[in-house]
Formats: C-alpha cells, structure tokens, sequence
C-alpha cells in the first residue's frame, strides 16, 4: 500500500484528510496517510493562543491569530462546497464572522469523519529527505521525547506561510523607549488603548491591525508604508505616511518628513516561506506570490512529482482553492491525474507565471487567482461551487472597502454553494466587542 505523509494539519492539512476522506466513502482504497501536526490540536493559525514565542516545548509559537480577528473577506469566497455554512450552522449566518465561528466551521467538517486518527498530534518534522525511491521523515514526538523515523511515497507540505515572520531593522530599534513587536505575536488589542502606535506595513494584517487598534481605543495610529499606500479613507485617528526613516527615542521619523510620537511599532511586515525541515533540493524557494515557480498547477514540485505544496500562493481565495488544490493532489497519488512530461509541465509553470508577472492591478489578481481555482477544479470530483459569483463578490468586497474601510464588513452577500442571503449582523462591526459564537450567532428572530 501507498504511503503518503502530510505535514501539518491547518486549513490546507485538513483539506487533505477531507479529499481522502471522501474518495474513501465512494468506495475507492485510499493509501495509509500519517499526519504530522506540531501543535496540540488541528486547525493551524485558525488555533488562537495566548502564547507568543516559543511554546511549552521550546518550539516557536506558529500561530499569528489575535483576539477580535473578524474575518477580512466574505465568508462565501471561502465556503466549503462540500459542507456550507448553512449545513453547519442550520440557518444563514451574515458575512464576516468573528474567528471563534470560523474556527467552528472549519473543524466542524472534519469533525464529521474519523481522519484525526491519522494525526500524530506534538510531533515535529525534524527532516525530509529523499533517496530516490522513497521519502525518509524523521519526527520529534516531543511528549514524550522519542525521535521516530518513517518511510513514505509521498509528501504533502501543508504548513503555511504565514507563520514565520520577516521582521526589518530600523535605525533607532535598539534605544526605542516603547514596545517593538511583530504582527505574529499581536494578539490583543487593548494593550494599545491610549497609546501611540505605529504600524509599519501595507498589506492585509497593517489594515486589520490599524484598525483594531483604533477601535480598542489607541490614541493615534499611523501608518508606514515603503512603497505604496493602502490608501483607503481613513477615519480620523489613522493616517498612513511614507517609510519609516529611523526611530529617536519615542519619536518615529519617517522619509517624507512626518515625525510621530510612538509607544509601540508593530511591524506588519510580513513572513517567510520556511522549510528547515525539508532538505535543499526539496525546499520551495519564494516570495508571497500568487504562483510560485516550480509548482505545477501550484501544488506539484516540479524536480519530484511525488511532493506536493499546498496553500503556497499569495491568496484572496482560500478555503475552498484549498479544497481544489488538495483533491487535484489526491487524484494524482492514487493515479486518477496523470502528469505529462517535463517539458508540458515546465511550459505549463511559466505560462502561469508570465501571466502573473502581468498583472496590473488587485482586479486582475483576483481574475488570475478564479482562473486558476477554474482550471484545477476542472480536473476533479470536487462539488460545484460558482467560481464567477466568487469573482463578483471579490470584487463588490474592494469597492466596499474604498467606500468605507469601517463599515465594508456590515455587507451581506448570497451563498456560491446554496444561493442563500447572509442576514446582516445585529451589530455593526466598529461596535461589536463581543466576538464570541454566541453572541454573533444570536440573530433576531425576523
């Protein structure tokens, strides 16, 4: 029997176990999967944790998730369209839930099989290598301390990149009175009421971190950014300003001339695509893209066609691309998928890549990022999902948020697996400091 290893066990790890899974219940013969998760449950960054830095191991904190996350983007750009929303809850919920409901429904499909069983949990990859025939894995059970070695067909890289920050130098840093911190270990933002706070960064996590710091009371919050600006219409208590040129003392000087008096940086900087574990000729090598080199149809490693990355791109899709991505891998181990040779496959990874390297703009990101969730949804068993209502809602969501950054996630949008309307939520987002599933989930009775 085949023998596949899955390392890591977040959203992309538990898509996965879900694909198997179902082809498993359709009478198929599935190969022995080992899943390695290094954490104590499954989940990934969807696990929130009070700890920061290393865990009760010594192991570093993977995790990045904070209190009051809400989530960024629709919830129907995300949904399952094997399990929706509707199905787990039993009734429509609004569009942007708070973390704990999300966590909710992500662990709720998977709840429904018998897959952790093949989830070695507190177990560290220490090393892959492969000797031309099969994958040595090497783990750490770090309960109990025992190094264990195990052989395998297959690889499957599920652990993310949005675990291992990239944290700059600033001149200044060293003598800086205040609080210096990376957004990975953000995790309240009560501990900035009342204060000045800088947050240096131009992506999705200096977005959300500004704006949960603003609405847990900072005094001010200004926004470095070092190439261009994010440039929504800020609510007065934010503004955004052009690359931080150097700390002295509390003040923070940026290349345009602004001074600001600073309690704490928080540095949205962003993370590294890590894998100390994989030996070289193994190893993914990329910045945040939407299609990495070297990854056919962005999953299959081009220099062995027996490993498979998931989740590895830049991402406005997500769930449900995981979905795609974990199905289409599964086909090609149990031989459904039959690769075609290297010189299809190399002309196949640079076709995508030219076109991405095209791109003008976040419109056109989302168009290239539908196509290819289209492209690989094409090649497998995976349920019906309406990839152009998807692209629509992507869409809608940006200009909601050019219209007002405070209130895009008071929007409602229809369901691309049920065609259900999400209700509104009973309280606006920048009043809403209760994130708890209860709570977001007692809707009035119409």
């Amino acid at each position: 029997m085949k023998k596949v290893a899955l390392i890591g066990t977040g959203p992309c790890g538990l898509s996965m176990l879900r694909s198997f899974e179902q082809a498993e219940k359709k009478g198929h013969k599935i190969p022995e999967i080992v899943a390695f998760e290094k954490q104590s449950d499954w989940g990934g960054l969807w696990n929130y944790t009070w700890r920061t830095g290393t865990d009760e191991y010594g192991d570093a904190v993977p995790n990045s998730m904070y209190r009051y996350l809400w989530s960024n983007g629709p919830k129907e750009c995300l949904e399952f369209a094997d399990y929706s929303f509707d199905e787990h809850f039993g009734k429509p919920i609004p569009s942007f839930p708070p973390r704990a409901v999300l966590f909710d429904y992500i662990i709720g499909r998977i709840k429904k099989g018998n897959s952790k069983n093949k989830v070695r949990f507190d177990t560290l990859v220490t090393g892959v290598t492969y000797n031309g025939t099969k994958f040595e894995v090497l783990s750490l059970d770090k309960k109990n301390k025992k190094i264990h070695k195990d052989l395998f067909d297959y690889v499957v890289v599920s652990t993310g990149h949005f675990s291992v920050p990239y944290i700059p130098e600033y001149p200044g840093m060293y003598s800086f009175p205040g609080r210096i911190l990376h957004s990975h270990d953000f995790r309240d933002a009560e501990e900035f009421r009342d204060k000045n706070v800088v947050v240096l960064g131009s992506s999705y996590s200096a977005e959300d971190i500004a704006l949960q710091c603003h609405k847990y009371g900072a005094k001010s919050v200004t926004i470095g950014y070092r190439h261009n600006p994010m440039g929504f219409k800020w609510p007065k208590g934010i503004k955004e300003v052009f690359h931080l040129d150097r700390l002295e003392g509390h003040k923070a000087i940026f290349k345009d001339g602004h001074v600001q008096e600073a309690d704490a940086i928080i540095l949205c900087t962003g993370y590294l695509h890590h894998f100390p574990f994989l030996s070289e000729d193994l190893k993914l090598k990329t910045r945040n893209r939407l299609y990495p080199p070297k990854l056919y149809k962005g999953v299959v490693w081009q220099d062995n066609h027996k490993l498979f990355y998931l989740g590895m791109q830049d991402q406005f899709h997500t769930f449900n691309m995981f979905d795609c991505q974990a199905w289409f891998v599964r086909d090609v181990i149990m031989e459904k998928i039959k690769l075609p040779d290297k010189l299809e496959i190399e002309k196949d990874i640079n076709k995508w890549v030219a076109m991405e390297e095209n791109i003008k703009n976040q419109s056109e990101m989302i168009d290239f990022q539908t196509e290819y969730n289209k492209e690989l949804h094409k090649f497998s068993d995976y349920p019906k999902i309406d990839f152009e209502l998807i692209r629509n809602i992507f869409k809608e969501w940006e200009h909601h948020k050019v219209e007002n950054i405070l209130t895009y996630r008071n929007k409602s949008f229809l369901s691309a697996v049920t065609g259900s309307e999400a209700p509104i939520h009973h309280t606006p987002w920048e009043t809403a400091m209760d994130d708890s599933l209860k709570t977001f989930l007692n809707q009035p009775t119409k």
